[in-house]
């Protein structure tokens, strides 16, 4: 599932001690099984190793949860794989796989799964090639959408935005309609988020250049996106408040918010959050820069196998598993909203999806548009850093003591020297 920093959890969980197991016990397994270790913080892995393991007699998966990958996860993955105790199979969402693929624990997959690759949403397949090489199993994609308040903008009579330019005239009309609403909430405090507003205008804030890691992250398309935001903020056209927060669910209820650009996790966040809104949201692709279709993506799971895993060949099996078999989508349609980047399980997913909440276009429909908009992209290894420092650059922008733009061209200066303090060749700037 999507990365997000905001979920809080204890610290005291980076300790490999407080590890816990959360799959069937050892004693279950049958005898001369495979045992496989797997380490995630995918909610819901629980239910899927107990559908594996139910399923096989040769392999066991046996499951470690940890932390959240920026609240302890990766640090945790990281640490096991120096200390040669990584477990068989390690979380690593796509932002966050170049970093890992750094430490040199990851076992390449090319030929184990290449059978694989035309089933998988492009965007998804090409998030665990960071250099033509597959280094890990896709399992969700998570592209960005424009979540709105249809009875509200049908209501006053404002139309549904469908480009940036349109977003900025109905936020002002929003706000007219009601001084104590906002169109939506730019949270300032989410690096991912900004990377995934980012994504959507063209312009990769990393790719590999030869032997080099070129970092473009002030970029015209970059700047063009923070120059938007930087006028929505100033104007108070947007509000602050974060996402997920007790008062960020208020305010989406109350109609103080009148929208949300989220992934597409977010319709389960919504379901969950404010189920007594059904029937008040729709859904529809991201506003788009002159018309130009494209969207970006917030978040997203895969699964790597360790290189010093002693049962390479169960543990594939296991991934393979998770990502292909449309038990997996059935299994997690009871609890969540799942957009599995292996196309034939997402259709298991839209025929399992209830409905029912959204107004208007089928919201896989929407969805699946989403998904073929978005450009290419590469995360750099050190993206999960960048998310960190953005939070802390941005923050003065709300006051008023930066812009964005100035805080992104800070943001590209901090990444390239943190790439070049961890040894790494770096060139700035885009290709042209």
């Amino acid at each position: 599932m999507a990365l997000r920093s905001r979920r809080a959890v204890l610290r005291a969980s980076l300790a490999l001690g407080s590890l816990t197991l959360a799959g069937c016990s050892s004693s279950a397994a049958p005898p001369g099984a495979t045992r496989v270790r797997v380490w995630s913080w995918l909610t819901g892995m629980d239910r899927y190793v107990t559908a594996f393991n139910a399923s096989r007699r040769d392999v066991f998966v046996e499951l470690s949860v940890i932390a959240a990958g920026l609240s302890g996860g990766y640090a945790q993955q990281t640490n096991a794989i120096r200390g040669h105790n990584a477990p068989d199979v390690l979380h690593v969402e796509y932002q966050g796989l170049p970093q890992i693929l750094l430490t040199g624990g990851l076992r390449e997959l090319t030929d184990d799964v290449a059978d694989l690759a035309d089933g998988y949403s492009p965007a998804a397949w090409r998030g665990v090639r960071p250099d033509g090489r597959t280094w890990a199993v896709p399992m969700d994609l998570a592209p960005m959408v424009f979540y709105h308040r249809e009875d509200l903008f049908d209501a006053h009579g404002i139309a549904v935005p469908r480009t940036w330019a349109e977003f900025g005239s109905a936020a002002r009309a929003v706000r007219e309609v009601d001084p104590a609403a906002r169109i939506t909430t730019f949270p300032l405090n989410d690096g991912s988020f900004f990377a995934g507003m980012c994504w959507q205008a063209g312009d990769p804030w990393w790719s590999v250049d030869g032997d080099a890691w070129r970092v473009d992250i002030a970029g015209a398309g970059t700047l063009r996106t923070a120059a938007h935001w930087q006028d929505m903020i100033a104007g108070d056209l947007v509000a602050g408040l974060v996402h997920g927060s007790q008062d960020w669910i208020a305010a989406m209820h109350e109609g103080r918010l009148w929208g949300l650009l989220g992934a597409s996790w977010s319709v389960g966040t919504l379901n969950r959050s404010i189920p007594q809104d059904a029937g008040r949201w729709a859904v529809t692709t991201m506003p788009t820069w002159d018309g130009a279709p494209a969207n970006g993506i917030q978040g997203g799971t895969a699964f790597g196998v360790s290189a010093e895993s002693r049962v390479p060949g169960a543990a594939v099996e296991f991934l393979r598993w998770l990502s292909t078999d449309p038990e997996v989508p059935r299994i997690g349609s009871a609890f969540t909203t799942p957009f599995p980047a292996h196309l034939p399980s997402r259709q298991v997913a839209r025929d399992a999806y209830r409905g029912g909440y959204f107004l208007g276009d089928p919201v896989y429909d929407v969805l699946d548009e989403a998904a073929r908009r978005v450009p290419d992209w590469t995360w750099g290894p050190n993206a999960l850093r960048v998310f960190s420092t953005a939070a802390d650059r941005f923050g003065p922008v709300r006051t008023g003591r930066v812009t964005l733009p100035d805080a992104v061209r800070r943001l590209q200066d901090d990444a390239v020297a943190d790439l070049r303090a961890r040894g790494l060749s770096v060139r700035e700037g885009s290709r042209a």
